[in-house]
């Protein structure tokens, strides 16, 4: 008989349970927790995160009823993304979002167990995410800005014909700016042509950085180096002072005062990194999703920038881009 009363007990119980799951106002789902962090705040960075959320709110998940995502950003310091990785470690979220490499590598540093992907990453192998483009098996998945050099040197060309010398202002500390100078001057090689390059290891060092490549470039290509696009606007100064052309690799810059960029479209790689996460939140392992490159790509031209630095855009690239900045 007590056999018998624990049983219908238990019963009962579950059954009052299910039945207050389902009534208006109880919270059926489970809410999801998703920490953002970007080393800096900047248009490219932003437009990311901004395509992380739109992609999760579009897949159902919506802030204060089954989501919850906080960002922080680290203003810049190595040292602060480090504290941002650990203090969401200790909150116990579901998946990390680090957007672009020192962040990303300060999760990684941070947790072996709790998903991290990562967004604006120029390569995730050299900078020691993953071992490889196949799915990992840890924790650790995302998606690349990685872009393809001869199609930039190409634009160069188109911008500046006949250059010999590329300036380029780099971060000696971010891995993916160092790996995209190797592989400039490689691919610069093959077309007889040199890199001048300018380090600049803080934001405050990119207007000596820029203005030390006068006479020493024939134009400037920027890649999506944190610092150099967090102070874009020092780099136009010298190059409208200089008639120096700058060709950038993010189309944000554009905006900002660039002549050119044929790059990726930051907020689709956000869009194409929200459904990364929403996989895991769902139940996929970080370690089952081979990290992606991002897949759109646009050609942004700023004909007045680039009459103020001293060029003038042919009509043919004029009429092939997608954005014609006025």
């Amino acid at each position: 008989m007590t056999t018998f009363v624990a049983r219908r007990w238990a019963v009962g119980t579950l059954a009052a349970l299910a039945t207050l799951a389902m009534a208006p106002g109880v919270q059926a789902q489970a809410v999801k927790t998703v920490g953002v962090t970007a080393i800096v705040d900047h248009p490219a960075l932003d437009a990311v995160r901004k395509g992380v959320q739109d992609e999760l709110k579009a897949l159902g998940w919506e802030e204060g009823k089954n989501l919850k995502l906080s960002y922080q950003s680290a203003q810049g310091n190595s040292a602060t993304a480090g504290q941002i990785a650990r203090k969401f470690v200790g909150d116990k979220v579901d998946v990390i979002v680090a957007v672009a490499t020192p962040s990303a590598q300060a999760a990684v540093a941070a947790t072996k167990s709790i998903p991290v992907v990562f967004a604006a990453v120029t390569d995730p192998v050299a900078a020691k995410l993953v071992k490889s483009w196949q799915p990992s098996g840890t924790n650790v998945t995302g998606a690349s800005d990685a872009l393809p050099l001869a199609a930039q040197i190409d634009l160069l060309l188109k911008v500046k014909p006949g250059a010999k010398r590329v300036g380029y202002v780099y971060s000696p500390g971010e891995v993916n700016s160092t790996i995209v100078l190797k592989e400039l001057k490689a691919e610069l090689a093959k077309r007889g042509m040199t890199v001048a390059e300018a380090a600049a290891p803080r934001t405050v060092d990119i207007p000596s950085a820029a203005k030390s490549l006068v006479g020493k470039a024939d134009v400037i290509y920027t890649t999506t180096d944190n610092n150099v696009v967090s102070a874009y606007e020092s780099m136009v100064r010298v190059a409208e002072e200089a008639k120096l052309p700058l060709v950038a690799a993010d189309t944000d810059s554009v905006k900002r005062g660039a002549v050119a960029a044929l790059g990726m479209n930051y907020y689709d790689l956000g869009r194409q990194t929200g459904k990364i996460v929403d996989r895991i939140l769902k139940g996929t392992k970080a370690g089952a999703i081979a990290p992606e490159v991002g897949a759109k790509m646009s050609l942004v031209v700023n004909p007045g920038a680039a009459e103020k630095q001293g060029v003038k855009l042919p009509e043919a690239l004029i009429k092939e881009a997608a954005e014609v900045v006025k």
